[in-house]
């Protein structure tokens, strides 16, 4: 058990948060679209268990491929692996175990989630490698996480139509944005190891202007779902107030000033998916 909560924090568990609400809002808004229902309390369950094993196995798997890399950087040096905590061998177990947990799940819902799964494993594991040879690496975890949605909306459909792909692009590109932002805080080391981020080959000043730009498409992906959903007035809402906690949390962060940038990454992109969430949840029932 020991172990394993050194495996959580490691992998930082509670930033599930980000994602679950997405595969929550894609499963509703797919359900009610698609079947004129609610998802029933399985599907909730085991969409759940998928977006827990999928993000576990993606984030140690990230750990267990960066492992060199964050023993020199010293701002990583200190995670689990690279500081002794946890074992390679240890971590492949719990990564088999969370592959297994999403193939499980997958299976428990429909076919066509079974069908897609080795695109998600290979987008799971892929993304970990793309900072070594591009600095659209901030647009491929983008892509990964957006997975949630459609995930969600095929868990309760066994269907993807347009509106789902909305969806897809809104989280891509939020995801994308806020990893910019993230990413400025390893700018120079990424630069000094000949490793790509958009922050990296850039400058930071220029990173931010294209993480707002990426959170810009966000907005508009999410406004056009709007247009073209039956999605009312309290979505709207929800969507207004997401681009002004996007808004703030870009004016947290300076060039000359990232002291805020771990802030202005957790807690205000919690907010932004709850608050998604809710205000859709609001809509259909209202």
């Amino acid at each position: 058990m020991r172990k394993i909560k050194i495996i959580l924090e490691m992998i930082k568990f509670e930033h599930t948060v980000f994602a679950l609400p997405f595969a929550f809002l894609g499963a509703v808004l797919g359900s009610l679209m698609v079947e004129g229902t609610w998802p029933t309390i399985a599907e909730w369950i085991w969409i759940t268990l998928a977006m827990v094993g999928a993000r576990s196995a993606a984030m140690t798997l990230n750990r267990v491929i960066d492992v060199n890399i964050d023993k020199k950087n010293p701002r990583t040096a200190d995670r689990a692996i690279p500081a002794g905590l946890i074992s390679i061998s240890q971590s492949m177990l719990f990564i088999t175990a969370s592959f297994l947990l999403l193939f499980v799940s997958a299976y428990q819902l429909n076919m066509l989630s079974v069908y897609l799964l080795p695109i998600a494993v290979f987008l799971l594991a892929f993304y970990s490698y793309t900072k070594r040879f591009t600095w659209l690496c901030h647009v491929f975890l983008g892509i990964t996480i957006a997975i949630a949605p459609l995930g969600g909306w095929v868990g309760t459909t066994g269907t993807l139509q347009g509106e789902a792909f909305l969806l897809f692009f809104a989280v891509a590109f939020w995801v994308a944005g806020f990893d910019i932002i993230y990413a400025t805080q390893d700018a120079d080391y990424d630069r000094k190891e000949g490793l790509y981020s958009i922050p990296s080959k850039f400058g930071i000043k220029k990173a931010l202007y294209i993480s707002r730009a990426f959170h810009s498409i966000s907005f508009v992906s999410l406004l056009i779902l709007h247009v073209v959903s039956p999605l009312s007035m309290i979505y709207l809402a929800g969507v207004l107030i997401a681009g002004v906690v996007m808004t703030y949390e870009h004016s947290m962060v300076k060039p000359h000033d990232l002291t805020n940038v771990k802030t202005a990454f957790f807690p205000m992109n919690g907010i932004i998916s709850m608050v998604m969430l809710f205000f859709t949840i609001g809509d259909v029932l209202i």
